[in-house]
This record gives structure tokens, sequence and C-alpha cells, in this order.
């Protein structure tokens, strides 16, 4: 699974619980999407999470 290029946010694992307490490991996954940025002046394809891109911290080319 990609991380995102901006802030590094990536796969967590954790253990969800059912309703009975029964345990199962899982993941929970960040929404990451490829992009094409403008990065120090030069059109590039970068993985970028929603969290990222709706916050202005990454400009998208035109």
């Amino acid at each position: 699974m990609a991380k995102c290029d901006v802030c590094g946010k990536g796969v967590t694992f954790g253990i969800k619980v059912s309703h009975s307490h029964r345990r199962a490991n899982r993941a929970w996954k960040p929404n990451v999407r490829k992009v094409k940025a403008m990065v120090n002046g030069s059109v590039k394809s970068v993985n970028v999470c929603t969290r990222c891109l709706r916050s202005g911290k990454v400009q998208r080319a035109v």
C-alpha cells in the first residue's frame, strides 16, 4: 500500500473487536491518490492522501 508523499501517512494496524468481543487483526488504510502535482517547479506524479489534497498542501498541475 502506498504512503502519502507529503505527510507520510500509511497503513495502521490494530484489532477489530466484535459485539461478542471476538478479536481479529485488521488494517486501516489511508485514502491515497496518485495525482500530478507541481514539485519544485516541475510536474511530477505523487501519491497524496485526500486530507493533504483538501487542505491545500499540494498544488495540482493543470
